[in-house]
């Protein structure tokens, strides 16, 4: 079970850029749950995905301190999830159809999750040099949360100016 979960049901083993593809799938399932429950539902699933991914990736390193495989991708998961939290957030507050979750948002969280994921600047890098299970977790949640508030700020920019 722990491997199904860490891999999130073996996308993590998709070559190349297992990362980037676990961020896509994230991102599909995220619009999907936004969709049927909008910013509740998203919410409960990024804390689940994140527990889970606490679990199940502990588990699966066990063997293997220091080791961040790249089809462990449960952190990309909860780390894509946060980002996409923050236009999710901004749509519910605006009573927006749950299905409307217009493009430069999602495409906004996933391509700055992606860079803060790559990048690893700041507290993202502090989590990754920990080389342990928790790290392989916290350095995608730091991940999202920065990718989540810029991509609110470009949201307000956006709008603000363009507008």
């Amino acid at each position: 079970m722990s491997r199904l979960i860490a891999t999130f049901f073996y996308v993590g083993l998709l070559r190349p850029a297992s990362g980037t593809w676990g961020s896509a799938a994230a991102v599909a399932l995220g619009l999907v749950l936004h969709g049927l429950g909008s910013f509740p539902l998203l919410a409960m699933a990024t804390i689940a995905a994140t527990g889970w991914g606490f679990w199940a990736v502990e588990r699966e390193l066990r063997d293997r301190p220091g080791e961040d495989p790249s089809e462990i991708v449960i952190d990309e998961v909860a780390g894509q999830w946060i980002a996409l939290l923050a236009p999710s957030f901004g749509f519910w507050m605006m009573g927006l159809d749950n299905w409307n979750f217009p493009y430069p948002g999602w495409v906004g969280a996933f391509l700055l999750f992606r860079l803060f994921d790559i990048w690893k600047p700041w507290l993202v890098g502090r989590a990754d040099a920990r080389h342990d299970a928790a790290g392989v977790m916290i350095d995608d949640l730091w991940a999202g949360l920065f990718a989540g508030v810029v991509t609110m700020v470009l949201a307000g920019i956006a709008h603000g100016f363009l507008m």
